[in-house]
């Protein structure tokens, strides 16, 4: 080995303990943007080694790539609102997906390919493929272009294991005659298509499962091409990405007390969705009634939503905190794993308002100290607060653990309207004893209750 080809293992060495180091920074708010720029510097070392190693010496081009690529995403860390996080994550999920399946293909045609080399090359296309219309079909659901619940007809578990068939057999006749272009463009047809199937059945509410998983198959993809191509860091990376997703994976359908197998096959999205037949009456409150109440507080929990996000109320809440705070008053935050549309949803919108780290509580820190807590406000959720998880049999989302805000003394729920959450469920928790709404706006509201104390 050269001293070039030291210099190029070295800096995949490099890259990879970046990746590593950042991957741990990003476990923790408070470090997250320097994991984050180590990561990202780490990539840039590694595109730049690998480019050397292949012989890609035109630096003007790769220059030209590096500032359309650097404006797209500068553009779209700016325009793009928190709302539509969820979405963005999922595009880049798919897009990664076909990255993999384009360096699958274009592996073929590099040079002699063993049989283990062909293997990789259609697991790329295959894992690719999928990750890349499941992660469009997840965009779509998560955006609402298209329904956000379970698409399910008759015979789709025939289909689909028809599709897997179908795949496994062209996956045979491609190792066998690779020269045959024909099965080839059968593996990228039948990948793509099913992770369409593989989508569609799985309801909106699930998506931040998968989410997860998609992102763990984008990786696992990634480090096929990286065996395919013979290139160590993309490997490495793609088994990060895939070791990290499966993990996050797990701890998204503990919290919504699915099995990893219901995931891997679809199986979780098309439960009953049978009424819930709830009793009480609806008590509303205003605004000026909300912060006697608040006044007299001692502990308060939050607990977040999607419609915070929709409302874009994060920084009138820390503002809230830090009256209530002034006030004699505990605050923290009751953060469950899936709420929101994408895993981290709410950590990441509190943590653009500066909200402190330490006061945000997972769901097993919180429910134990729910019975002393005088109020919980609840902005913009409503299945992962839904009693009905732990007292309703015949509810879909029975099983599945939940912040128990209905144990405090007083709940605030703050919605526009009596609709129903993103899993389409009736909520009893509005019709409880102890609950009063506040409908309207959550940031107008929640401006309402910060004028009052001011």
């Amino acid at each position: 080995m050269g001293a070039t080809g030291l210099a190029i293992q070295l800096a995949f060495v490099v890259a990879a303990a970046l990746f590593i180091f950042g991957l741990k920074l990003l476990g923790s708010a408070a470090t997250a943007r320097k994991g984050n720029l180590l990561s990202a510097v780490g990539m840039l070392l590694a595109i730049v080694a690998a480019l050397i190693d292949q012989g890609i010496v035109e630096f003007q081009w790769i220059l030209v790539g590096m500032v359309i690529g650097g404006v797209i995403g500068a553009a779209t860390a700016r325009l793009v609102q928190m709302t539509s996080m969820p979405e963005m994550v999922a595009l880049f999920n798919g897009f990664g997906g076909m990255a993999s399946l384009l360096v699958g293909a274009a592996a073929l045609g590099a040079g002699d390919s063993n049989t283990f080399i062909l293997v990789t090359i259609v697991l790329s296309i295959l894992i690719g493929g999928l990750t890349f219309t499941g992660s469009l079909v997840a965009y779509g659901k998560l955006s609402e272009k298209i329904g956000s619940g379970a698409v399910t007809f008759s015979g789709q578990q025939v289909v689909n294991s028809l599709l897997v068939l179908a795949i496994l057999a062209s996956a045979v006749m491609f190792c066998l005659e690779p020269a045959n272009s024909m099965w080839l463009y059968a593996i990228i047809a039948l990948s793509l298509l099913f992770g369409i199937m593989a989508v569609i059945p799985i309801g909106g509410a699930d998506m931040p499962v998968v989410i997860s998983l998609l992102n763990s198959y984008s990786g696992l993809a990634a480090c096929a091409a990286g065996f395919a191509i013979n290139n160590n860091i993309l490997i490495v990376a793609g088994s990060l990405v895939g070791a990290s997703g499966i993990i996050l994976t797990q701890i998204m359908c503990k919290a919504m007390n699915r099995s990893l197998s219901n995931v891997l096959f679809s199986g979780f999205g098309s439960v009953s969705s049978a009424e819930t037949v709830v009793e009480g009456e609806i008590k509303p409150i205003s605004v000026e009634d909300a912060f006697y109440v608040l006044e007299a507080a001692t502990s308060v929990a939050i607990v977040p939503g999607y419609g915070m996000a929709v409302a874009q109320a994060q920084h009138v809440v820390k503002e809230l905190c830090e009256l209530l705070e002034e006030n004699g008053c505990e605050v923290n935050f009751g953060i469950h794993p899936v709420a929101g549309r994408m895993p981290g949803h709410m950590n990441v919108l509190l943590a653009e308002a500066d909200v402190p780290y330490d006061q945000l509580l997972e769901m097993d820190e919180i429910n134990p100290r729910m019975e002393t807590v005088d109020v919980a406000i609840v902005i913009g959720a409503n299945d992962v607060v839904n009693p009905a998880a732990r007292e309703v049999e015949s509810s879909p989302i029975y099983g599945m653990p939940v912040i128990n805000v209905d144990k405090a003394r007083t709940v605030f729920v703050l919605k526009r309207s009596m609709a129903s959450g993103f899993a389409g469920i009736e909520n009893p928790l509005f019709y409880k004893e102890n609950t009063r709404m506040l409908f309207g706006d959550a940031k107008e509201s929640i401006g309402g209750l910060i004028r009052e104390f001011s």
